[in-house]
């Protein structure tokens, strides 16, 4: 996962490698899916933007081959270094401020990356920049303004009290300069940067055993702040970890929005980035 100064969610902090596990459990099926659509083939090379954990990384080793390259680079690499195998070279970088890895790629990925980054625009251009004539970039963020309920059945007490909670960790996020809204712009944004053929969709699990535990994860992590912004109580914290401890809670994510697009095989004008 990217993050900046501000990033609410620590990669040193020990629920991280919860939260990845969580996350690569309810989003890698969509995610390899899109990189099937996009038809990786061996000897590719693929920066993966904001790895955070090594799952994904891992995948496209295999697909990419011997003769192929995958680069897994994020600005903590706590948890991504465990990915670092032959034929994927972990490195510290930050996205929205240092110069693109040296390239280029035939395929570049960030998932659940930009919507963090306070720079996200500057954070896009090193990333269309980085792309082969013909390459892709695919870009997979979450949308919580539009689906920002983590209990869509509101049916009672528990869901009130944990849509409220979820209320009070997006309060957080756009403390720290969190777009909420950006996952439905990408389709616009790749336009605007120079790709073709761009194409979106949308996923997101209303139910799974891996939202309990990631959203678990993400309240453990966050609590200490909630409480300090008078956005929760510890009581409510404690009430709301238990419920979902009992399996009571039907939890949702926010939608994770993929958008993909090429480089041109002839760049034409310059992107409007």
């Amino acid at each position: 996962m990217g993050q900046d100064e501000g990033y609410l969610l620590d990669n040193r902090q020990a629920e991280a490698g919860t939260r990845f596990d969580a996350l690569a459990a309810l989003f890698d099926a969509s995610t390899f899916r899109h990189f099937e659509r996009v038809g990786i083939d061996a000897g590719w090379r693929c920066w993966e933007v904001g790895a955070g954990g090594p799952s994904v990384a891992a995948w496209l080793r295999e697909r990419v081959g011997p003769t192929g390259r995958v680069l897994a680079t994020d600005i903590d690499v706590s948890w991504t270094g465990t990915a670092a195998t032959e034929g994927v070279e972990v490195l510290r970088h930050d996205v929205g401020r240092d110069d693109p890895p040296p390239g280029p790629f035939d395929l570049v990925h960030a998932r659940l990356v930009l919507v963090h980054v306070t720079e996200r625009d500057a954070a896009l251009r090193p990333m269309v920049r980085a792309l082969r004539p013909g390459g892709v970039l695919l870009v997979e963020d979450a949308d919580p303004a539009l689906q920002p309920l983590i209990c869509p059945d509101e049916h009672g007490p528990e869901q009130e009290r944990a849509n409220r909670l979820r209320a009070g960790f997006r309060e957080l996020l756009r403390q720290r300069g969190a777009d909420l809204s950006y996952g439905r712009r990408l389709p616009r944004l790749l336009r605007e940067a120079g790709l073709v053929d761009v194409e979106a969709d949308a996923y997101f699990p209303i139910t799974s055993p891996a939202c309990d535990v990631l959203e678990a994860a993400t309240v453990r992590q966050v609590r200490d702040k909630l409480v300090a912004e008078g956005l929760a109580t510890d009581d409510e914290i404690e009430r709301h970890l238990a419920n979902i401890a009992a399996g009571r809670l039907d939890l949702a994510t926010s939608p994770m929005i993929s958008a993909w697009g090429r480089r041109p095989e002839r760049d034409g004008s310059p992107p409007l980035l």
